[in-house]
């Protein structure tokens, strides 16, 4: 069977990738196992949710994605208060730069049904199978079968079958971190405002989410050195939910008052990758392609963007050349590279340097948050370059 272009993988990136490619009249197939629909928004969030940069939300806007969810489960983010971990801060907010918001928090599942009713209404085809081998040109499927494509797209996550059996090339690193993940009610409203504790165990971001019947509350990624996270990961889970209480109350100093858990604890290790983006007939996304420290909350976005850009290097291609060409590929990879290295500088340094106990590097930092903090242009260009603008 051929494919002119066949995305391995569906989840939000590989979907969007698809639906990309087809909005600009590629013919593309999805392969992946069959997906089952995914019920509307109950009254519990979905534990994992994402910071939209506006970057993310015209490129959703542009795929007629965005007005399709629920408005009532999306949060704006109008500002965002850092805090270093002895006096240094910065506060963001979005009339700084003159920009509507910040971003916007949405929950991964949401994103995904919307997306999927969108490829199903778009009528790409889907091959209920998914990428075990590489070939000559053909993608090998798990049930035996061989997809020949002129491009065949790595969007099959962290760990892709598809990048492994194409032999692009992987570097990683573990930072010895585990995000812990859940929802939180806080007793005081957080009034659409992101915020962050740079610590010496790890950062700690709490990303405003709409308010429940119980009233305000947030989600939680607590990124902490491995060896604490598990202490807490091995607790019963009541006993999980009471430990974290008390550190929370410790490390925000009250600043949302009093926060109880009312989700399941999940945790994620930690790592920084960077993979060998394209070789001839094959391109990877997302996670397939890079992986960055949640600290700053761009992963998806870094994902969002390589669909944007591949397939936006792949339509703009000239006639006479194929989809997988390695000249079109290399377009794509020029296109992604000082974003995705400047992401990855900055998410890296920052760890590195809050991760560090020197009391020369301690002072400097705070210091330098305070200076930021006091200089309105150089807050406008921070806001600029996590909104993508």
């Amino acid at each position: 069977m051929t494919k002119e272009i066949l995305v391995c993988g569906a989840g939000i990136v590989g979907l969007a990738t698809a639906l990309a490619l087809a909005r600009r009249k590629q013919p593309v197939a999805i392969l992946a196992p069959a997906a089952a629909p995914l019920p509307a928004a109950g009254d519990p969030y979905f534990p994992r949710v994402y910071a939209i940069s506006p970057a993310s939300q015209r490129f959703l806007a542009e795929l007629g994605i965005w007005d399709a969810l629920p408005a009532d489960r999306i949060m704006p983010v109008d500002a965002m208060e850092i805090h270093g971990d002895a006096d240094g801060s910065v506060t963001l907010d979005a009339w700084q730069a003159a920009v509507p918001r910040l971003a916007w928090i949405a929950e991964s599942s949401e994103i995904e049904r919307v997306l999927m009713q969108a490829v199903r209404w778009s009528g790409i085809s889907w091959v209920q199978d998914r990428c075990v081998g590489y070939q000559g040109g053909a993608v090998l499927t798990e049930q035996g079968g061989q997809l020949r494509a002129s491009l065949a797209i790595g969007a099959d996550g962290a760990r892709s079958p598809l990048r492994e059996a194409a032999g692009l090339q992987q570097q990683s690193r573990p930072y010895d971190d585990i995000a812990l993940v859940t929802h939180l009610d806080a007793e005081i409203p957080h009034q659409g405002a992101a915020l962050q504790w740079f610590r010496e165990d790890g950062v700690l971001a709490l990303l405003p989410l709409p308010d429940s019947a119980r009233g305000p509350q947030v989600s939680l990624v607590w990124s902490l050195r491995s060896d604490a996270a598990r202490a807490i990961q091995a607790l019963p889970p009541a006993e999980q939910a009471v430990r974290l209480e008390a550190d929370l109350a410790l490390a925000t100093a009250g600043r949302l008052g009093r926060l109880t858990v009312n989700a399941p604890i999940h945790g994620f290790p930690l790592f920084l990758e960077q993979s060998q983006m394209i070789a001839p007939g094959v391109a990877l996304v997302g996670d397939a392609a890079h992986r960055v420290h949640p600290l700053a909350g761009q992963g998806l976005n870094l994902g969002l963007g390589d669909a944007q850009a591949l397939a936006q290097a792949v339509a703009d291609r000239e006639s006479f050349r194929e989809a997988g060409d390695i000249r079109v590929l290399r377009r794509y990879r020029r296109a992604r590279a000082e974003p995705l290295l400047a992401m990855r500088l900055a998410t890296d340094g920052l760890h590195r340097l809050f991760g560090s106990h020197a009391t020369p590097l301690a002072w400097l930092r705070n210091a330098g948050m305070s200076w930021v903090d006091r200089t309105p242009m150089l807050k406008r260009r921070l806001i600029a370059q996590a909104s993508g603008l």
